[in-house]
């Protein structure tokens, strides 16, 4: 889960990040006298965020199972370091997939956890864990495949030295991963709001801590991450541009570009709209932004849907990452087949 609602001033003027966006009503707002509030028709969003973690969770499974099953049983002697982030990437897509169950069942009853302290706090910090390490992980992914392309003229390394760096690469990738989350296995917690309890984050201190949290959120789990992937593949492009056009390989120039878009746009599409919403609850805590009713609706209706999308990319990456490429695609017509 990706923080999926507005934030509340509870009675002890602590604030929190509540979960559950059909909960945003006078007794949790001060400011909401002056907004018209009607029946939100939560249920049907319910079951549809409901129906995409089931969809999402059983893509997920199948196709990281799949990466999972390709690299390390029917993997060839020629072991490469994409393959290797590939690997840890489908792990932590993986791990993430497995907690859609919780949330789903959190979201069928109204965002009210059923499943106590411990598992709030254990489920929120591998969510969160793995949402940084799967973008981390991409933005590796893109830096080495634009180096291992620029670099291939040249006398390459030896594997044993490429795979002690990637090893080594993954382990500092999992280390960030962690260190971004404690703020969240620190303060997660399960509260009572309005008769409800809810796994939430609670920050004392007032907003500004709150609001640090999700700038930091927004910057490192998104702003960072799609500059470097950014520039990593514009000077991959640049470079396959300049070889194609001395080799007269056009075709390879198209897939090259093809693929390389297909990448930046999935990750764009799938993160951009939920870290422009987180932007916005930021500039309200700030009072850079009005608190209004247009604030209110996209929080209550709009900010849960973005989550979904940010969570298709965890089934997404398999297939951008592997079936996309020829040499999966002919293993897993050779699995079906035998089959």
């Amino acid at each position: 889960m990706i923080l999926r609602a507005a934030d509340i001033m509870n009675e002890d003027n602590e604030s929190v990040v509540c979960v559950n966006s059909s909960l945003l009503e006078e007794d949790c707002f001060s400011n909401l006298e002056d907004i018209d509030v009607t029946a939100d028709g939560s249920p049907i969003l319910r079951f549809f965020i409901c129906l995409v973690y089931s969809v999402v969770c059983a893509a997920g499974l199948m196709g990281n199972l799949l990466v999972l099953f390709f690299i390390r049983v029917k993997q060839e002697r020629k072991k490469s370091t994409v393959n290797f982030f590939v690997l840890n990437l489908a792990v932590t897509d993986f791990q993430f997939v497995l907690t859609l169950p919780f949330w789903a069942v959190d979201t069928a009853l109204d965002f009210s956890w059923p499943f106590g302290d411990a598992m709030c706090k254990i489920i929120l910090s591998v969510t969160v864990m793995n949402m940084y390490a799967s973008v981390f992980f991409l933005t590796a992914m893109s830096v080495t495949r634009y180096w291992s392309v620029a670099s291939a003229l040249k006398q390459h390394r030896t594997a044993r030295r490429k795979s002690c760096s990637s090893r080594w690469t993954c382990a500092l990738i999992w280390t960030l991963a962690t260190l971004a989350t404690a703020p969240t296995s620190i303060y997660s917690t399960v509260s009572n709001v309005t008769g409800e309890k809810l796994c939430l984050l609670r920050f004392p201190g007032g907003q500004y801590w709150l609001a640090v949290y999700h700038i930091h959120k927004i910057l490192v789990g998104f702003v960072f991450p799609m500059f470097i992937v950014s520039i990593s593949y514009l000077m991959l492009l640049r470079f396959i541009r300049s070889r194609t056009m001395k080799t007269s390989n056009p075709k390879r120039r198209s897939q090259v570009t093809k693929s390389i878009t297909i990448v930046v746009l999935s990750f764009f599409l799938c993160w951009m709209p939920n870290q422009a919403i987180t932007l916005w609850s930021v500039l309200v805590k700030l009072n850079v932004a009005n608190w209004d009713r247009a604030y209110y609706i996209v929080q209550t209706y709009v900010f849960p849907l973005t989550v979904c999308l940010a969570h298709t990319n965890s089934c997404l990456n398999p297939v951008i990452y592997c079936l996309m490429r020829k040499e999966f695609r002919d293993k897993l017509s050779s699995l079906i087949h035998r089959g």
